[in-house]
C-alpha cells in the first residue's frame, strides 16, 4: 500500500455538547488532499461540530493510484465518510471544495444529509479539459498526465499557503475523464437536491469561472440555497486569506439549518 503525503492524512475531531451531535464531512478537491479542509475542519471542531476529512480514493499517495480510482470510488468515499459521521452524530453536512462540491451535491441526492456547503465549485468541465469524453478517453492510454495549466505560483492571494499546499503536480487524465462523467452525474442530480445549500466562490478564481457558481444556483431544485462571493483568493479559498470570513459563514450556516433540521 502506498503511503500517504506527509501532512495530508485524513482526520477526525471529536465534537462537544449538542453542537458534537452534529457532524460535518469535509471534502477535498480534484488532485487534492485532505490538508486543504484542515483549517476549515479545526475551526469547525473549534465551535464544538463533529468533523471527518476524509481522503478520496486515488488521492494524496501516488499518481498511479489516482488513475486506477474512478468516479464511483470518489463517491463511495463519501458514503463511507458520511456513515462513519453518522454512527456518532445525529445529522450530518457535507463541505466540500472543487470537485469535493460536486461529490457533496451529487451525494445530497443519494444520502439523507441535512445540508451542503460547495466552494469553488465547477458547473461543467473547466478549459483545462475541451476535449470530447471519448477522445480523452483514447489519449489517456498514450499520455497518462497533464502539466497543470499555468504558473503554480499564480493564482495565489496567501504565498506561505501555496508553499505548503499539498497537492498532485499533474492531471491524470483517465481522471479528467472520470471528473467529466461525475459532472454530468452532478448536473443530472441537481433538481432533485432539496436540502438546504451554501455556494461560496471567488471572484478571482482562475481555475473555475465564477459564473459557474450561478450555474449551479439556478439549476439547484431547492428553494433553500445562498450565494456568498469572496474577493482576494483564489481557487483554494479554504487556505486564502478571506478564509476567517468564509469559515464563520459556513458556520453560522450549519448553525441556524441544523436547528430547523
Amino acid at each position: 500500500m502506498a503511503q500517504i503525503l506527509p501532512t495530508a492524512e485524513p482526520f477526525f475531531f471529536p465534537g462537544r455538547g449538542e453542537k458534537g451531535r452534529v457532524g460535518c464531512l469535509v471534502i477535498h478537491g480534484f488532485t487534492g488532499t485532505p490538508k486543504e479542509m484542515r483549517w476549515l475542519g479545526e475551526y469547525l471542531n473549534r465551535q464544538g461540530y463533529t468533523v471527518c476529512g476524509i481522503r478520496l480514493a486515488g488521492h494524496a499517495t501516488r499518481l498511479e493510484d489516482m488513475i486506477r480510482s474512478r468516479y464511483t470510488d470518489w463517491l463511495l468515499s463519501v458514503e463511507d465518510g458520511y456513515h462513519l459521521l453518522r454512527a456518532c452524530t445525529n445529522q450530518v453536512f457535507l463541505l466540500g471544495l472543487s470537485m469535493g462540491g460536486v461529490l457533496a451535491l451529487t451525494s445530497a441526492t443519494r444520502l439523507p444529509v441535512s445540508g451542503v456547503v460547495a466552494m469553488s465549485t465547477p458547473y461543467c468541465m473547466p478549459q483545462d479539459f475541451p476535449l470530447p469524453l471519448p477522445l480523452m478517453r483514447f489519449l489517456s492510454y498514450f499520455r497518462p498526465y497533464l502539466p497543470k495549466n499555468g504558473d503554480p505560483e499564480s493564482g495565489w492571494y496567501d504565498e506561505e499557503a501555496r508553499r505548503q499546499h499539498v497537492a498532485y503536480s499533474a492531471n491524470p487524465l483517465r481522471s479528467a475523464v472520470e471528473l467529466k462523467v461525475l459532472l454530468a452525474e452532478m448536473r443530472a442530480a441537481l433538481p432533485q437536491v432539496r436540502v438546504p445549500v451554501l455556494l461560496i466562490h471567488s471572484r478571482n478564481d482562475p481555475t473555475v469561472p465564477p459564473e459557474h457558481m450561478t450555474q449551479l444556483y439556478e439549476h439547484l431544485g431547492t428553494a433553500r440555497k445562498e450565494m456568498l462571493w469572496v474577493e482576494g483568493a483564489g481557487h483554494v479559498i479554504t487556505e486564502e486569506p478571506p478564509r476567517p470570513m468564509i469559515f464563520e459563514a459556513v458556520a453560522q450556516f450549519i448553525e441556524r439549518t441544523a436547528g430547523s433540521a
